[in-house]
């Protein structure tokens, strides 16, 4: 398989004008107005003065309106339902900028975070996604996301032709994609909806000869809801539930069939288990219908990753 190559983002400039930007942002929001505008604040004043999409998914709250009204330079996209992760596909696909930086309505990025992103895209060609480093807060001390030294130490190790560590997950409110990448790879799958949808993102990028790694240069800000960012009630079962999909989407029949009795037995005294395989089961023959397997060189680094301690 031949590996894809790109031109580095340049900005086309005319005489006496702003250098076109090289990075955009699409955020996706829920019902979560007044925690959206207060991250727009932010979003708005960097440095880099990216365009800005937001996806709203479904709000009833009025949050497209307010933000309409708040802040007139933000595009605003309203579907008309909740399309999960998808919503930033379909923000990313309104961008016309090389780069798409992901947020959410309780993530932004550092200011100088874009700026050095375009820089490392251009250096790096092949770089498809750039997972960036997470710090959960809004302190100077803030704490960084487990996450982080879970990316650095990646098994997969490092390819001299990325920027760091290669990884097949990251955190989908921290991450800068090349826009035809991201869309040439179809963007976030449309049947796992919210719940480690990530995973497969990157697989599908991967299948395609893109890198994607672990940027800890590019720093993103995260404060999610709850306690010390619990997680959202029901996200156990989704990220169990989409872990048998991406199975059967992408992974020999061994494995998803392997993987299912696994969640089978776990459910006889897990709800969660119970809960994530009955979801998974409606939502199967969509999956089968668009299943494909990996390339056999990216099977084994899934592979490599499930044999790690």
């Amino acid at each position: 398989m031949t590996a894809p190559t790109a031109e580095a983002p340049d900005a086309v400039t005319a005489p006496g004008t702003r250098p076109a930007p090289l990075v955009g942002i699409v955020m996706i929001t829920r019902n979560r107005r007044e925690r959206l505008l207060a991250t727009l604040e932010r979003v708005t004043r960097l440095p880099e003065a990216p365009p800005v999409v937001v996806v709203d998914n479904g709000s009833s709250d009025g949050t497209a309106a307010a933000v309409r009204a708040r802040f007139p330079a933000v595009r605003v996209l309203t579907p008309g339902r909740n399309l999960g992760a998808v919503g930033r596909t379909y923000g990313a696909a309104a961008l016309h900028t090389p780069l798409v930086a992901f947020s959410d309505d309780d993530s932004w990025w550092e200011p100088g975070a874009l700026a050095r992103a375009a820089e490392v895209f251009a250096a790096h060609p092949r770089l498809g996604l750039a997972a960036a480093s997470t710090l959960v807060g809004t302190d100077a001390d803030a704490d960084a996301d487990p996450l982080n030294a879970i990316l650095a130490a990646s098994p997969l190790g490092r390819e001299p032709d990325l920027p760091g560590p290669s990884v097949l997950g990251f955190l989908g409110c921290a991450a800068v994609a090349r826009r035809d990448a991201f869309l040439e790879a179809g963007g976030y799958h449309p049947v796992l909806h919210f719940g480690a949808e990530e995973t497969l993102l990157a697989m599908d990028l991967e299948a395609r000869g893109w890198g994607v790694a672990y940027c800890p240069a590019l720093v993103a800000r995260h404060v999610p809801d709850g306690a010390e960012g619990a997680p959202r009630p029901g996200r156990t079962a989704r990220v169990r539930r989409n872990a048998l999909l991406t199975a059967w989407l992408r992974r020999p029949l061994r494995h998803a069939f392997a993987h299912t009795l696994r969640l089978a037995l776990d459910g006889r005294t897990d709800p969660e288990a119970r809960l994530a395989l009955r979801e998974a089961v409606r939502r199967l023959p969509a999956a089968l219908a668009r299943r494909r397997l990996l390339p056999g060189l990216v099977e084994r680094r899934v592979r490599a990753l499930e044999m790690a301690p």
